[in-house]
Protein backbone atom coordinates (compact mmCIF):
# COMPACT_ATOMS: atom_id res chain seq x y z
CA UNK A 1 0.00 0.00 0.00
CA UNK A 2 2.85 2.40 0.80
CA UNK A 3 4.46 1.67 -2.56
CA UNK A 4 1.25 2.70 -4.35
CA UNK A 5 0.99 5.87 -2.23
CA UNK A 6 4.61 6.89 -2.87
CA UNK A 7 4.25 6.02 -6.55
CA UNK A 8 1.16 8.20 -6.83
CA UNK A 9 2.87 11.12 -5.10
CA UNK A 10 5.92 10.76 -7.36
CA UNK A 11 3.77 10.70 -10.52
CA UNK A 12 1.86 13.81 -9.39
CA UNK A 13 5.08 15.70 -8.62
CA UNK A 14 6.44 14.73 -12.05
CA UNK A 15 3.19 15.93 -13.67
CA UNK A 16 3.44 19.32 -11.93
CA UNK A 17 7.10 19.65 -12.98
CA UNK A 18 6.17 18.97 -16.62
CA UNK A 19 3.34 21.53 -16.53
CA UNK A 20 5.72 24.15 -15.08
CA UNK A 21 8.29 23.49 -17.82
CA UNK A 22 5.59 23.76 -20.49
CA UNK A 23 4.32 27.07 -19.06
CA UNK A 24 7.88 28.41 -18.88
CA UNK A 25 8.38 27.58 -22.58
CA UNK A 26 5.09 29.28 -23.45
CA UNK A 27 6.08 32.40 -21.46
CA UNK A 28 9.23 32.56 -23.61
CA UNK A 29 6.99 32.39 -26.70
CA UNK A 30 7.76 28.84 -27.84
CA UNK A 31 5.53 25.81 -28.25
CA UNK A 32 6.68 23.13 -25.77
CA UNK A 33 6.02 20.38 -28.32
CA UNK A 34 7.42 21.64 -31.67
CA UNK A 35 9.61 24.49 -30.27
CA UNK A 36 8.37 27.05 -32.84
CA UNK A 37 7.12 30.55 -32.11
CA UNK A 38 3.56 29.70 -33.10
CA UNK A 39 1.87 29.51 -29.69
CA UNK A 40 -1.18 31.70 -29.08
CA UNK A 41 -3.43 32.47 -26.13
CA UNK A 42 -6.88 31.21 -27.10
CA UNK A 43 -8.87 31.74 -23.88
CA UNK A 44 -8.44 33.65 -20.64
CA UNK A 45 -10.88 33.23 -17.77
CA UNK A 46 -10.75 34.67 -14.30
CA UNK A 47 -12.19 33.35 -11.08
CA UNK A 48 -12.60 36.79 -9.52
CA UNK A 49 -10.32 39.33 -7.90
CA UNK A 50 -8.13 36.94 -5.97
CA UNK A 51 -8.77 33.65 -7.74
CA UNK A 52 -6.52 32.04 -10.32
CA UNK A 53 -6.79 32.73 -14.04
CA UNK A 54 -7.35 29.86 -16.46
CA UNK A 55 -5.25 30.36 -19.60
CA UNK A 56 -5.63 28.22 -22.70
CA UNK A 57 -2.86 28.08 -25.29
CA UNK A 58 -2.77 26.50 -28.73
CA UNK A 59 0.04 26.02 -31.25
CA UNK A 60 -0.91 26.90 -34.81
CA UNK A 61 1.82 24.63 -36.24
CA UNK A 62 1.47 21.29 -34.45
CA UNK A 63 -1.95 21.55 -32.79
CA UNK A 64 -0.63 21.41 -29.19
CA UNK A 65 -3.14 22.81 -26.70
CA UNK A 66 -3.11 23.00 -22.93
CA UNK A 67 -4.75 24.85 -20.04
CA UNK A 68 -2.94 26.43 -17.10
CA UNK A 69 -4.13 27.94 -13.83
CA UNK A 70 -1.96 30.93 -12.95
CA UNK A 71 -2.21 33.22 -9.95
CA UNK A 72 -4.13 36.44 -10.62
CA UNK A 73 -2.20 39.52 -9.41
CA UNK A 74 -5.38 40.92 -7.82
CA UNK A 75 -6.38 43.65 -10.23
CA UNK A 76 -9.72 44.58 -8.62
CA UNK A 77 -10.32 48.05 -7.28
CA UNK A 78 -12.75 49.13 -4.59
Amino acid sequence: MLIILFGSVFVYIYYLKEKKEQLDAIKRGFCPKCHKKSIELTDKRSGGCSGPQMLSFECMECGYHNHFAVQNPGSCSS
